[in-house]
């Protein structure tokens, strides 16, 4: 099931990838992480050339109950790409550590503070947005989703099986229902 997924998934996200953005690279390269010690996950990286990575680990493949929900997964994370989400996160690194860190020299800091105030600040500006990327994932994804074939909806109740994250300071997911909301406004608009 997961290689016919990456068959019908992967075409249509570096389509969609190459018509929303310029000079970036849209061949994915899905793979799968076999260590048997890995939690259920998948995440979009690049590797050392830029080329867009998408992993799956064994124990996600295993715990998806259907393509669509494999296909919606999929769909997200090539979404993440599409979407600039690590540059934008490094962005929002680099604008709190500086921040911080002026703040820090303001008040008269000495250099060690100083570097400690600007990692702090780097990691709040990495997470500042990360619940907005994650819902613009989710609604790019539900696109990515629909046009492969298959039914973002049903691939969707894969929020209902996962723990909810709530909505906490800095946390880097939304609330589970705010994301199956997302998806259920996307849908309705296609």
């Amino acid at each position: 099931m997961f290689a016919q997924v990456v068959q019908t998934v992967e075409p249509v996200a570096e389509s969609e990838c190459r018509s929303r953005t310029r000079g970036v690279n849209c061949d994915f390269h899905i793979v799968v992480d076999d260590r048997p010690d890995q939690p259920p996950n998948a995440f979009q990286t690049l590797d050392r050339t830029g080329r867009p990575v998408i992993a799956f680990t064994v124990a996600l493949i295993a715990d998806a109950r259907n393509a669509d929900e494999l296909a919606f997964v999929m769909g997200h994370e090539a979404a993440h790409h599409i979407e600039g989400h690590i540059a934008r996160q490094g962005q929002n690194a680099v604008a709190g550590a500086i921040l911080a860190g002026g703040l820090a020299v303001l008040l008269g800091g000495d250099q060690v503070l100083v570097d400690t105030v600007q990692r702090a600040g780097a990691r709040v500006g990495a997470r500042s947005y990360s619940k907005a990327f994650e819902l613009e994932a989710d609604a790019l994804g539900t696109l990515i989703t629909h046009r492969a074939g298959y039914d973002p909806l049903k691939g969707a109740v894969f929020f209902s099986r996962i723990p909810d994250p709530g909505d906490r300071f800095l946390g880097t997911h939304p609330p589970n229902a705010q994301r199956l909301e997302t998806v259920r406004a996307t849908v309705a608009g296609l």
